[in-house]
């Protein structure tokens, strides 16, 4: 299944400076993702090889930025992107999924199980209503909802030295400029997604020493 995107996926991850043989476990859950889509309208991308870039690349490029942490949550994480690449991608990073529509919670239990993801697990619930026995090293999001109300929902599911990993497309001047008090912007980072001309960049914030 989908054989035929595996060139362009080995490209890409070589550029990413990721190993070759992760298209294999990132070809199956592209194959899950097409075959649910069909019936459950997981994504509004259809084309297998239009997810390749916009959904595995681009959760990808992220990825030198969770290497040293050891747990991230994924907010409103739909079909588990950019979660379920960067756990393939990251095996040491316990990743959490954290979603509230009841199809998609089903998908990523049945992706988690098919694909053996022993790093991952599926929480069905909604963003503010979720409260874990320990914090997360990082929070991230992707094309989720604004700085602010990314925050406003999951701001308190990172610890003390926990951060927010943002992915946004065009650099986000405005949501920046209106984070709410506790919260500073760490840093910006341009990211380069394989096969994609569009702006990405990850927003790192940071909890605001008084």
């Amino acid at each position: 299944m989908h054989e035929d995107l595996r060139p362009d996926l080995e490209a890409g991850l070589q550029q990413l400076g990721l190993d070759a043989a992760l298209a294999a476990p990132l070809l199956d859950y592209l194959a899950l993702l097409v075959r649910w889509n069909a019936t459950y309208n997981l994504t509004a991308i259809r084309d297998p090889r239009e997810m390749l870039v916009k959904h595995l690349l681009d959760s990808l490029a992220m990825q030198p930025h969770v290497r040293g942490l050891k747990t991230l949550a994924d907010l409103g994480t739909g079909p588990g992107l950019p979660g379920i690449p960067l756990a393939i991608a990251t095996p040491a990073l316990q990743v959490t999924l954290v979603e509230s529509n009841g199809k998609k919670a089903r998908f990523l239990r049945e992706a988690v199980r098919q694909l053996q993801l022993h790093n991952v697990q599926v929480v069905q619930s909604r963003i503010e209503a979720f409260h874990p026995d320990a914090r997360f090293d990082a929070i991230t999001a992707r094309a989720l909802a604004t700085l602010p109300l990314i925050l406003e929902l999951g701001g308190h599911l990172p610890g003390p030295d926990g951060r927010l990993l943002a992915m946004k497309g065009v650099l986000p001047a405005e949501e920046i400029a209106a984070l709410p008090a506790g919260w500073r912007l760490a840093g910006t980072h341009p990211l380069t997604v394989p096969g994609l001309g569009a702006e990405r960049h990850l927003v790192e914030i940071v909890r605001a020493r008084a």
